[in-house]
């Protein structure tokens, strides 16, 4: 299935209708099936999707890395998307034995107590040396503006990409969904092996506590992006230790926690060494 649909419209230019053509994303179900159990249907971009399963399943924390799942299947049907996976012992027993938790009596409320806990629990605690100058945090942003190749073509599309200081760009996704494009992105990283540790998640969208809950797990020490955060997402973020840059348009940004990574210019010039040395993994 293809990412991207071209679909006939009528444009108003100048108080007339004209017949034109728009190119936008594609939008479909997809279902993130382990052992053959339905665990949950997420409204996602259909590219990309073993990196999105893999990236969900890591930042949900039902596998603690890539090797934990066996084997990966994707399924294309009428109604949507089914990604099939199986999960090696102890996780496996680990998820059925979650699954039924979640399948018990919700009468007496602990279930939804659960779910509020889950939804505002403190991710890990990110620990890393990583230090950006202003100018570099300007160049990665605008590079991943250059890597976004379907939401050059649709304009309705976030991003999440990977920067390291010295490397430059290294991986970049893309989905309708913010939270689907940095599971993606956390796929990709685990797929090619690469330690978040040392870098710094670039999104094209505004930071809520979730997007700071996925970057923790990953392992990342920084977050650019080009909107605004939420009051708690900013809190979360300097309880956990994370960077977090936002409002990034052109030259200008704001820093919200952890201000102490980010250096003047003369301070650090191997950041600002932005050649691709390893190749951008977005297309």
């Amino acid at each position: 299935m293809s990412p991207l649909a071209t679909l006939e419209c009528s444009r108003a230019r100048d108080g007339r209708l004209a017949s034109a053509v728009r190119i936008v994303p594609e939008e479909t179900p997809v279902a993130f099936v382990y052992g053959g159990t339905c665990h949950a249907v997420m409204m996602a971009t259909p590219a990309d999707l073993a990196d999105f399963a893999v990236g969900f399943s890591l930042s949900e924390g039902i596998v603690s890395t890539a090797d934990d799942i066996l084997g990966l299947e994707i399924i294309t049907g009428d109604l949507g998307i089914e990604v099939r996976m199986w999960l090696a012992q102890p996780r496996s027993a680990a998820f059925i034995a979650r699954r039924r938790a979640i399948a018990g009596p919700v009468g007496c409320g602990l279930c939804g107590v659960e779910s509020l806990a889950e939804a505002v629990r403190v991710p890990p605690n990110v620990h890393s040396s990583l230090r950006a100058a202003p100018a570099a945090i300007s160049s990665a942003m605008r590079a991943l503006s250059a890597h976004q190749s379907l939401n050059h073509h649709a304009k309705a599309i976030h991003a999440a990409g990977f920067w390291h200081p010295g490397k430059g760009l290294i991986a970049v996704r893309e989905d309708v969904g913010r939270h689907n494009a940095l599971d993606k992105l956390a796929g990709a990283l685990a797929a090619i092996n690469v330690s978040a540790c040392g870098g710094a998640v670039l999104l094209t969208s505004r930071v809520s506590v979730e997007m700071v809950q996925k970057t923790a797990r990953l392992g990342a020490p920084m977050i650019v992006a080009i909107s605004s955060p939420t009051a708690l997402a900013v809190r979360t973020a300097d309880v956990c230790g994370i960077t977090l840059v936002a409002i990034a348009r052109g030259d200008d940004f704001e820093v919200f926690s952890h201000v102490e990574r980010i250096g003047a210019d003369e301070q650090i010039h191997a950041v600002l060494r932005l050649e691709y040395a390893h190749p951008v993994t977005n297309i």
